[in-house]
């Protein structure tokens, strides 16, 4: 049965905390946000109905404490909560904590959740649902000699993974036999220490494969449609980079294969909210099940706009039940678009995090181009959270324009006082591998030499005019907004009545 959201809980904080409070906002829900001490300043605080100290900066002791964001959530009033991403968005028990809170999940069920979770039971799923999956294990592996047994019927090479696994985490790449024993011991010790289950699984590696993932939609009604996929091969550690939609090698017919697998994949577990399934894509263009991602995902924005369609909001309607508000036949894409994810790293030392504080901060702006974020100077970056800063996203009418728009954007993206990767994506995005489409996971690593090489003198010089002459332009700029009539409580517009008071 329908109904109307009161008021939702964002139990997330950063870019993905803003973008759900602003989806609320259009639909004229109220929020609560929640923070820990470090993130006391944080936008998402500012920008939410109220806002709700919950501990200490680790995560551990505050973003992650179900019982106290439900607490929370009884004392404010809320009968929804949004997980985002990260955190708990994955924690079926929490879901169901919810649920028996009388609190609504905004995503799907916590069954649904160890059903996709647990990657040996979703091979299981997936392959008595008619969607391929890699060969390998039937379930987990128990010891070496059994390992070797599998491999010596599927061959080499072939990929340890977690069971319950995350991240890139409790993951091994095996080549020769030699390193089966070591491989599935560390591959286990690591699943043990990450996820608290050392349960892993063997399958066929595929070389040179493209990462493709499905959006899907699945509401009460028993509707799920997909919005077609993302290409995501662009990764380092098994961790996105740069996502782009369409994908340069996925055609009309095998868009439409992928799109009723991912849907079939819904369909088993019997999914509702957003979901994203995800397939490797082998050099012959044959997909495999590689996993299904039952959260929002960081790469949504793509698909948002090329398609049209408000992903959040729909998660906020599924939630409230009500019935998706497009079909399969209304699910049309135009154009192209780029995401990438501006972090707090040092590419060229080993992706080191970076911290400090937010000194200067200038934006890029133009048609069709969205930047999420949860920036602002003064932010101050410290070690206890995810690196990602903002995701800068743009959209064109083809993908050579989108690379040339994407690359415009980030020359106008500048960050003082903390180090990031906007350097390194302008080189992907300036290599020939890249600019022809013709790329697959493996591309930063047989890129390195060109992908990680430091700037020339030349480019250095010009890098630090442009630093100076912008440094100057913004502060005549801002000397003669400060000048202006209401100057300063413009600067305070979008700001809570929380934060004011």
């Amino acid at each position: 049965m329908s109904k109307r959201l009161r008021k939702v809980l964002v139990a997330n904080r950063g870019e993905i905390a803003v973008r759900i409070l602003r989806a609320c906002r259009e639909e004229d829900i109220p929020t609560v946000a929640v923070y820990s001490d470090a993130d006391r300043n944080a936008l998402h605080v500012r920008l939410s109905d109220e806002a709700v100290r919950i501990g200490p900066a680790p995560a551990s002791e505050s973003y992650l404490k179900g019982d106290t964001l439900l607490e929370v959530a009884a004392r404010t009033g809320c009968d929804a909560l949004h997980p985002g991403y990260g955190f708990l968005s994955e924690n079926g028990d929490f879901s169901d904590a919810c649920e028996a809170a009388g609190v609504t999940f905004i995503g799907p069920t916590g069954e649904a959740m160890r059903e996709m979770g647990d990657k040996v039971r979703a091979r299981a799923r997936m392959q008595a649902a008619g969607v391929t999956v890699a060969p390998g294990s039937p379930g987990a592996v128990s010891d070496p000699a059994e390992l070797e047994r599998i491999v010596a019927e599927i061959g080499l090479p072939v990929m340890i993974k977690a069971s319950a696994g995350g991240g890139g985490k409790g993951i091994r790449i095996i080549h020769a036999a030699k390193e089966l024993k070591s491989a599935f011991e560390l591959a286990r010790s690591e699943a043990e220490k990450s996820f608290k289950s050392g349960a892993v699984y063997v399958e066929k590696y595929l070389e040179h494969p493209r990462h493709i993932e499905v959006q899907v939609l699945a509401d009460h009604h028993g509707n799920v449609v997909h919005l077609g996929e993302r290409e995501c091969s662009i990764q380092r550690r098994h961790q996105k980079v740069l996502e782009e939609t369409p994908s340069p090698v996925v055609d009309p017919a095998l868009r439409e294969q992928m799109g009723a697998a991912a849907v079939r994949a819904a369909r088993e577990v019997g999914y509702r909210n957003a979901g994203t399934v995800e397939f490797l894509l082998d050099q012959n263009r044959q997909f495999y099940f590689l996993e299904m991602n039952t959260r929002l995902q960081v790469e949504h924005p793509i698909t948002e706009m090329i398609t049209g369609i408000d992903i959040v909001r729909e998660q906020l309607r599924i939630a409230a039940g009500q019935a998706l508000s497009i079909q399969q036949q209304d699910v049309t894409r135009r154009g192209h678009s780029i995401e990438v994810r501006i972090c707090a790293e040092d590419p060229d030392n080993n992706f080191l995090p970076a911290v400090g504080t937010v000194k200067q901060l200038d934006l890029p702006g133009g048609g069709r181009v969205r930047i999420d974020a949860g920036l602002y100077e003064g932010l101050r970056v410290g070690v206890h959270y995810d690196p990602l800063l903002a995701k800068l996203i743009v959209r064109a009418n083809d993908r050579e324009e989108a690379i040339a728009r994407m690359r415009r954007a980030l020359r106008e993206f500048h960050v003082t006082g903390v180090k990031t990767n906007i350097g390194f994506l302008l080189r992907i995005l300036e290599s020939a591998g890249f600019q022809s489409g013709n790329y697959d996971t493996g591309f930063i690593e047989r890129h390195r030499e060109k992908l990680f090489a430091p700037p020339t003198e030349n480019e250095a010089l010009e890098v630090a005019l442009l630093a100076v002459s912008l440094a100057h332009e913004l502060r005549k700029l801002r000397a003669v907004r400060s000048a202006e009539p209401g100057g300063a409580a413009c600067r305070d517009s979008g700001i809570s009545a929380w934060r004011r008071a």
